[in-house]
């Protein structure tokens, strides 16, 4: 049985020519960096180009992570500015429906009580829509928070921001998620009366 090197291992090795080692992060963090990457641009095949651009911009500049804080946290901090540029290059918005596709049929995989099933769809669809309705910056904080797990520390890290900055974008983020789905419910009860 072979055991995973840790990240820190990874790394060195990959600083010192080991092109296995790299692959390795890259299979460690391309589900959420292109998860990440989709919340904040919106369109799968754009996505899978700011992921890509991702690795290869992590890649040239491994050499400059100091290791003082996560690896995935200085990945995650890549990703947001790719993501924004391309976003600045880029004005037209786009939405894909891939994405939930694709996580519908994930969630078929894992659950066998088809009413439960049912219900998680419905409820993931509506979340994904109303983060999908986020400026950019509140769309990878709740990302970042929820689905990434970071702490505030380390979303501060990535972003560029003290960690009660986060705590305050990320209460702000909420509210307006918040609304979102309010507006998106209330509009499915207005369709059913």
């Amino acid at each position: 049985m072979q055991t995973k090197a840790p990240e820190s291992v990874l790394i060195a090795e990959a600083l010192g020519g080991n092109h296995g080692a790299f692959a390795e992060l890259i299979k460690l963090h391309q589900r959420y960096v292109f998860t990440l990457a989709l919340k904040m641009v919106k369109n799968r095949e754009d996505a899978e180009e700011v992921a890509q651009d991702c690795f290869v911009k992590a890649y040239r500049s491994l050499s400059s992570f100091q290791q003082q804080s996560k690896f995935s946290t200085w990945l995650y901090r890549i990703v947001f500015n790719t993501s924004m540029t391309f976003l600045r290059k880029n004005r037209l918005p786009t939405n894909s429906i891939d994405d939930e596709a694709s996580q519908l049929q994930l969630e078929s995989y894992s659950s066998n009580n088809t009413g439960e099933r049912v219900e998680k769809q419905s409820k993931y669809q509506y979340l994904q829509h109303a983060i999908a309705q986020l400026l950019p910056d509140d769309a990878a904080i709740i990302t970042l928070f929820y689905q990434g797990e970071q702490s505030l520390e380390e979303i501060g890290q990535s972003l560029q921001m003290n960690p009660d900055t986060v705590k305050v974008k990320l209460h702000r983020a909420r509210q307006r998620l918040k609304v979102q789905l309010e507006n998106l419910l209330n509009d499915e009860v207005k369709e059913l009366i």
